[in-house]
């Protein structure tokens, strides 16, 4: 159990006031000049050192990402990208941020951009998202006014700049290419790498994207120190996340805990429990709805981390964590959100908008039971040639929450196709 005493995010329900005053109250903008003192490689090797993975759903070491940023500023400014996109189904940690905790998030955004060697900072954030980008442009405004950021920010002789940009709400704009083309005023398509952003990103120019929540965590790290946050959690998984239970629990709920908590712990210590109690627990999608599937017997050991997740078959994702009891069909739940996969498609690569459609329409025939045994190896076989074959992560998103059904619930894909077959003889 994570301690009050090492939460990063003190305000996660908005009890107390979101605007600057609140924020300074609770040790936001403490101390700021002084981190920014200490320099951009400071910065970087303390993030580094935390242990600190990027929570947009990747992975990636923070201070790893920084670090492919070029050394010297040339005559191609530095931007800094913060990805507020948040369009993974399940998925609800970056709003609560935004709605409760924006000065988090804005001061990351200095701390992080002279880390990189940015003097500008866009801020992506989902356009139906209408409040949180109001609240999170007020914050922007405090701290404009405060002197906190601008043409001195923070009293330290350097220019620092945010802009809050509202996206049309793409689902495929969360990658951080085609994030980067919508923020240029081009349709939302991923770009082929390399390049990579760190070289040719925004307007052509070295850029960094990161997710809020990983943006966010930087103060808190910067101020307590890198140990602090690596002492948390587990080795190669550490610090705190946010984690977003929804589902067939008692009390759906986002949550920080520490990395690498046993899922039923998490489950029946902050959710209330499953609907029914664990027992009757029939799956849990880990890491928000791109990730595979996995049953009970999985659950009832299973920690929260990135590793533990992976030697599972599955993934940590964004920690969202959706809950399914046995009254759920789980063949039509997996359906949808194919069906989710094939709408959100951009269509740039041919294996993921022809794939996505075609894995949707079987998983329809699959769900009412209209198929063969023999075509649930068909479907396996496509979502292989859809994974890793395409520019961004969509078609892999595509194809894993159907892997996972197949891997581990294909007894009932049989029995649904059997009870299909037996009824249409009995009907003839």
């Amino acid at each position: 159990m994570l301690s009050d005493k090492d939460r990063v995010f003190n305000n996660l329900y908005g009890f107390g006031d979101v605007g600057l005053k609140g924020a300074r109250a609770r040790g936001d903008w403490s101390g700021t000049k002084e981190l920014v003192a200490k320099g951009r490689e400071w910065i970087i090797n303390e993030v580094k050192a935390s242990g600190l993975r990027g929570r947009g759903g990747a992975g990636f070491s923070a201070g790893m990402k920084w670090s492919f940023m070029p050394k010297e500023e040339g005559p191609r400014p530095h931007y800094l990208v913060v990805n507020a996109d948040e369009g993974e189904p399940g998925t609800c940690k970056d709003r609560e941020i935004m709605r409760a905790e924006p000065h988090k998030l804005v001061e990351g955004c200095l701390l992080s951009g002279f880390g990189i060697g940015a003097h500008v900072a866009y801020i992506y954030i989902r356009g139906e998202f209408y409040r949180e980008c109001e609240i999170l442009q007020r914050a922007v405004d405090e701290a404009y006014e405060a002197g906190l950021i601008g043409s001195d920010a923070c009293g330290t002789g350097c220019a620092f700049d945010i802009h809050v940009h509202r996206g049309m709400g793409a689902y495929i704009c969360g990658e951080e290419s085609a994030l980067i083309e919508s923020l240029e005023g081009k349709k939302g398509q991923p770009r082929l790498k390399p390049p990579f952003p760190a070289n040719v990103g925004l307007y052509g120019c070295p850029t960094t994207v990161n997710n809020v929540e990983t943006i966010a965590a930087v103060p808190a790290i910067l101020r307590r120190g890198a140990k602090w946050f690596a002492g948390l959690g587990r080795p190669n998984n550490t610090g705190t996340k946010l984690f977003c239970i929804s589902g067939h629990v008692n009390n759906p709920c986002t949550v920080e805990e520490e990395m690498g908590i046993p899922l039923r712990q998490l489950l029946e210590t902050h959710a209330g429990g499953v609907r029914g109690g664990w027992d009757n627990l029939l799956a849990v999608i880990p890491g928000g709805s791109s990730v595979p599937v996995i049953p009970k017997d999985i659950c009832d050991t299973v920690r929260m981390d990135f590793d533990s997740l992976q030697e599972v078959k599955s993934g940590l994702g964004t920690a969202a964590v959706i809950v399914m009891d046995k009254s759920t069909d789980i063949i039509r739940a997996i359906t949808r959100l194919s069906k989710f996969y094939k709408h959100e498609s951009c269509g740039q690569c041919t294996p993921c908008r022809e794939g996505a459609g075609w894995m949707w329409r079987v998983m329809e025939r699959m769900a009412r039971g209209n198929a063969s045994v023999e075509e649930i190896d068909v479907l396996n076989e496509v979502t292989r040639q859809v994974e890793g074959h395409t520019i961004c992560a969509l078609g892999d998103a595509a194809a894993w929450p159907i892997q996972g059904l197949i891997r581990h619930f294909r007894p009932e894909m049989e029995q649904r196709i059997a009870e299909y077959q037996s009824a249409q003889t009995r009907a003839a």
